[in-house]
């Protein structure tokens, strides 16, 4: 037995020492010889300081940037809890959204599309007046909205329940007067996603050239010289890196008073 146990350990301990120790040390040296800015964390500055990375995404909310996609990793684009929502496309939590205790726990695509319609004025369609969902500050309830999405008799006048489809004439349903993007109301799959489509960053473009007192057509030239082509040609979709416009946006449409 110890005839066999000995090279084993041997054996071990030389893989280990092999894959382990050398191959990570050639490897992440010959990485950063190669592609220095890669190998660090694709890290981009500003005025000298490090401000994000092109790999991960990062939360804008100010009307002046342009905002990412939909994040369901932690609070949104957490590295350390990178994941999707998890929910398919059948799911009624996915289109309607999620309310525990008085509390959004996951908003949906429905508010998701009202949100982005009004964020950056694309017209819609409402089956309710939307001020019944409003607090006393004028702002939109969440909670409201999705119990409205969910439950047939939610902040609305009660109607005859007569034929199998009645309760649809029940449910808050809002319809934009165009077809969103999907990555504007959906969330990758680890929810890192940095990118947005060309159509999404069109379709902010008029909301941040008004917030930059800006022409629309300058934002737009930005977004065309800043749109990746898929890689190689054919692989993937065109794409728009969000913190890259942002910056740009504020080396080229002029950046705003406090910045």
């Amino acid at each position: 037995m110890t005839r066999h146990l000995a090279p084993a350990l041997r054996l071990m301990l030389l893989l280990t020492l092999l894959l382990g120790v050398v191959y990570p040390v050639v490897l992440t040296g010959l990485c950063r010889w190669w592609f220095p800015w890669q190998a660090n964390g694709s890290l981009l500055d500003r005025n000298g300081q490090v401000v994000g990375s092109t790999l991960i995404g990062q939360v804008f909310t100010r009307p002046e940037y342009f905002h990412g996609r939909p994040s369901s990793a932690g609070a949104g684009y957490d590295g350390s809890a990178s994941g999707a929502s998890n929910l398919g496309p059948t799911s009624a939590q996915l289109l309607e959204g999620e309310v525990e205790d008085g509390k959004v726990v996951f908003d949906g695509i429905r508010l998701r599309v009202l949100r982005y319609c009004l964020e950056n004025g694309i017209g819609f369609a409402s089956s309710q007046p939307l001020d019944r969902f409003r607090r006393g500050d004028g702002t939109l309830d969440a909670v409201k909205l999705i119990a409205a999405f969910r439950d047939p008799d939610a902040g609305v006048a009660r109607r005859s329940r007569a034929g199998p489809r009645a309760s649809q004439w029940h449910a808050l349903i809002i319809t934009p007067a165009q077809p969103l993007p999907a990555d504007a109301v959906t969330g990758s799959g680890s929810g890192l996603d940095p990118d947005i489509s060309p159509a999404n960053a069109r379709l902010q473009a008029p909301r941040v050239a008004r917030a930059r007192g800006v022409a629309v057509a300058q934002i737009e030239r930005l977004i065309a010289r800043y749109t990746q082509a898929p890689a190689f040609g054919l692989l993937g979709d065109a794409r728009v890196n969000v913190l890259e416009l942002n910056l740009a946006l504020d080396r080229h449409a002029g950046p705003l008073a406090g910045q």
